[in-house]
Order: structure tokens, then sequence, then C-alpha cells
């Protein structure tokens, strides 16, 4: 059995749902350094996030290298409203 803090993990945390609501905000595709700037944080941490969010399904990310916030990342924003 998984403890909280595991699932706590591997699920997303404040960070994450910032970096969804400033891709919510720029309305489209982005890239992560303009995501970051947008949240207010470091670009390579945002890149590093980008990769989790996308292993949860919460956003897309084109051939371009551009990410999408997906209906589960909408989801996940307003249940942390």
């Amino acid at each position: 059995m998984p403890s909280a803090c595991r699932a706590r993990a591997t699920g997303p945390d404040e960070i994450d749902i910032t970096i969804l609501r400033a891709l919510k905000e720029i309305g489209g595709p982005a890239k992560p350094k303009d995501i970051a700037e947008k949240a207010g944080l470091d670009a390579r941490r945002v890149a590093a996030k980008m990769r989790k969010l996308l292993r949860l399904g919460l956003v897309e990310r084109s051939e371009e290298g551009l990410y999408s916030i997906t209906e589960s990342g909408l989801k996940v924003i307003e249940e942390h409203s």
C-alpha cells in the first residue's frame, strides 16, 4: 500500500498548479520559458516540471516543443480553486 507521502509526491503539487494556471492564462501553446515568466518561476525548474505534468496527462507537447493544458489539467485547476 503506498504511503500518503508517496501518493502526494506523484500527484500535482503547488508549483505544478501554479504552472498549470500560468499556462491557462497564456491561453495557447507556449514554451517552458514563457510559462516560467508568466508563473514567476525559474525556467529550468518549469522545464523539469513540464515532464512530470506531461507524464500525468495534464499537459500536451507539440512536435515544436510547445505545451498546452489538457482537459485533465483544467480539472485539476478547478479542484484547487
